[in-house]
């Protein structure tokens, strides 16, 4: 009798352990799969990293922020500028139109993830989210020498680069730099004007020969001016030459007064 005991025993255990192993796996299958967590919020990033007042122009584009948002799951690089630049930029921005708002916007963002390492190690051109597929506008030049890092276009302001001041994050396929200045798109605004050149030293100035209109002409000579009667007088040979003529017309009238006068005494003397 004890042997039916035995097997009965063994086989409800037995038939415990399929029920336990059934429910597990039942259990198991209604299990739902672990999911990945959700991309980070792009603009709450930025706006704790310094770019509050980018970020909220970005969530106020709904085409940049849908853009910016989705592009977050296959890598992406966030050049966002500091408030401040945003404040002197706001002029501008407020000029452009809906679109144009989103190109400047979705133009600040490459949709590649790059380490600050990455970024050091590039020269050249690159493609941002405003770039329409394989066309080459909405571009800008990412130069580096050393530690700085800049980011260049032909309208940049004043010529000079955006510089990349800090990091606001790098964090799995997302990485947010700050900048000191927005980056402005030939395609949006005017090329700079280049700088004009530096004007050639001024030639010395020569000395002033003589001062005053007077005193660059010889004063003319003056003659002494002539005393009283001066023109009538002649000159002095010629007062010699007159006196020796008025003698010498004077001497034949002595000499006929004379011979009248003896005349005269010796009529006198022949009638006396």
């Amino acid at each position: 009798m004890r042997r039916p005991r035995l097997a009965d025993a063994l086989l409800l255990l037995a038939l415990a352990a399929a029920t336990t192993t059934t429910a597990a796996a039942a259990t198991a299958a209604k299990a739902p799969a672990a999911t990945p967590p959700p991309p980070p919020n792009v603009t709450a990033e930025m706006a704790k990293g310094g770019c509050k007042a980018f970020a909220d122009l970005v969530a106020a584009s709904p085409d940049a922020a849908s853009t910016y948002q989705s592009a977050v799951e296959g890598g992406m690089t966030v050049f966002c500028p500091s408030d401040d630049a945003v404040k002197a930029f706001l002029p501008k921005y407020k000029n452009l139109t809906a679109d144009g708002k989103a190109e400047l916007l979705l133009f600040h963002a490459v949709p590649v993830h790059y380490s600050l390492g990455g970024l050091k190690s590039n020269n050249g051109p690159m493609n941002t989210l405003a770039t329409d597929g394989a066309a080459k506008n909405y571009n800008f030049t990412l130069q580096n020498q050393g530690d700085v890092v800049t980011i260049k276009t032909a309208a940049s302001a004043g010529g000079a680069p955006a510089r990349v001041k800090s990091t606001a994050l790098d964090k799995d396929d997302l990485a947010i730099y700050v900048i000191d200045a927005v980056v402005q798109p030939v395609e949006l605004f005017k090329p700079a004007p280049a700088p004009a050149p530096a004007p050639a030293p001024a030639p010395a100035a020569d000395a002033p020969k003589v001062a005053g209109k007077a005193a660059r002409r010889p004063a003319p000579s003056v003659a002494d001016a002539p005393g009283p009667d001066a023109d009538d007088s002649a000159p002095v040979d010629q007062k010699k030459d007159a006196k020796k003529s008025a003698a010498a017309a004077r001497a034949p009238c002595v000499r006929w007064w004379l011979a009248a006068a003896l005349a005269t005494v010796a009529g006198a003397s022949v009638l006396a």
